[in-house]
């Protein structure tokens, strides 16, 4: 899968990835008034209205991204109902050619992490039939747990040929309260980088591994530092645009190649219609604001990373 993802960037020119993190709040009227009529004001309502916000953009986007990464907590507000949708979502996705990142954050020890990974990117066996749950290409993975809680996904994902993104340094403002404390002179997430490599040698690709990491794009200096430690690992950028990443940050994030690293950019993208900048598109064609955003965002990284245009 790691070799369809890099094929599927290099094709689209568009090392990217969006994040479909639905808030029921990004939702235009029209689609909430409609799945209410039909459901009512409920979790399957709820659910309706975000599948066909997610749908309309993943139509207008698909030909020019490679990957979309539909964040679980966005589904699991709404119960059962939001999780069908996350599914159904990974589905049409995947029927449109792209690749499914699941951004989960799972991470346990034992026959627990183990069916965490059979859930998203594996099979499950129910009496004579295998059935797959999610059925996710990659996974997040959080590393606190150690080898024990990583070991299980890295496992299911040889035997499916998908791969895992862990949890290394994080965009968040407090990240560096546990992932910058020094550990025997290194930063903690230096130590869980020097992991994730190790553990990327074990699963690897033609050129890159199947294991590769999240690093954040607001600490780039840190992210510079991380590209040499994991060469072999693909790098899963968060926090570009609305949560202050800036494109002229993040080349060091990328090999010599002009590989190994995929931007994400969520709201930025799927609520593109709420910006001053895309107004105009106005919220019944908020799949086409979505459109222009990814358009805008590919030239920003072209430029940003010396493509030219």
């Amino acid at each position: 899968m790691i070799q369809k993802l890099i094929r599927q960037i290099q094709e689209k020119d568009a090392p990217i990835v969006v994040g479909l993190d639905p808030m029921l709040s990004y939702v235009p009227e029209h689609l909430t008034k409609a799945a209410f009529e039909q459901y009512g004001e409920t979790l399957e309502g709820a659910a309706e209205a975000i599948w066909q916000f997610n749908k309309e953009i993943i139509d207008r986007i698909y030909d020019l991204v490679p990957a979309v990464k539909p964040q679980i907590a966005m589904y699991e507000q709404f119960g059962i109902e939001g999780l069908k949708t996350f599914r159904r979502t990974c589905e049409y996705a995947k029927q449109k050619g792209m690749v499914v990142i699941g951004d989960i954050k799972r991470g346990d020890i034992g026959s627990t992490s183990e069916a965490y990974a059979v859930g998203h990117v594996g099979t499950v066996q129910v009496g004579k039939n295998r059935f797959r749950g999610f059925d996710e290409d990659f996974v997040t993975v959080n590393p606190y747990l150690g080898t024990d809680g990583v070991r299980p996904f890295i496992q299911v994902c040889k035997e499916e040929k998908k791969g895992i993104f862990v949890l290394v340094k994080t965009s968040n403002p407090s990240s560096g309260e546990f992932q910058d404390r020094l550990v025997d002179g290194k930063p903690l997430y230096q130590i869980v980088a020097e992991k994730v490599d190790e553990w990327g040698r074990e699963h690897m690709g033609d050129t890159y591994s199947y294991v590769g990491a999240v690093v954040g794009a607001t600490y780039p200096e840190m992210g510079k530092a991380l590209r040499h430690v994991m060469p072999n690992a693909y790098i899963l950028v968060p926090g570009y645009g609305a949560q202050g990443g800036k494109a002229s940050d993040l080349a060091p994030y990328f090999n010599r190649d002009g590989l190994g690293a995929i931007v994400n950019s969520s709201r930025g993208i799927i609520a593109a219609y709420k910006q001053d900048k895309y107004a105009s598109f106005g919220s019944r064609y908020f799949a086409d604001a979505s459109r222009q955003a990814v358009l805008d965002m590919k030239l920003d990284l072209k430029q940003a990373l010396g493509k030219g245009v």
